[in-house]
């Protein structure tokens, strides 16, 4: 059996952080869900990390290799195409749409390209 990476008591005190801090926002309790419904999904937070890591457009190839290297740990190098290309079509069909719907990030079909949303994130 192994350890988890968290105790319950860091996940509990984040909960509770989280819910503070929702409860002095002034957002429409919609918003929060659909907030925290794109955030649920490990590869969305992921793209989303990359994007602010990159702070810049960067082709969705490459965001996909970005998204495996997290998710598996490993360099790129050691990951398999197919397992490239399986993320890249779950960010293309599922996971992107999703995320320029909600203006998170934008995406240029043409060029292949992802860029940051236009309410840009701040570090």
């Amino acid at each position: 059996m192994t350890t988890p990476a968290h105790s319950t008591t860091d996940c509990a005190e984040f909960v509770l952080a989280a819910l503070d801090w929702l409860e002095s926002q002034e957002a429409p309790s919609t918003a929060v869900e659909d907030g925290l419904e794109l955030l649920a999904d490990q590869r969305r937070r992921l793209l989303l990390e990359v994007m602010q890591n990159y702070g810049e457009s960067i082709t969705l190839p490459d965001a996909a290799e970005e998204v495996a290297k997290r998710e598996t740990g490993e360099p790129v190098s050691e990951i398999s195409a197919q397992t490239v290309a399986n993320v890249y079509i779950s960010l293309y069909h599922d996971h992107l749409p999703r995320l320029v719907e909600a203006e998170l990030v934008e995406y240029n079909q043409d060029r292949d390209l992802v860029s940051p949303g236009p309410l840009r994130y701040s570090e």
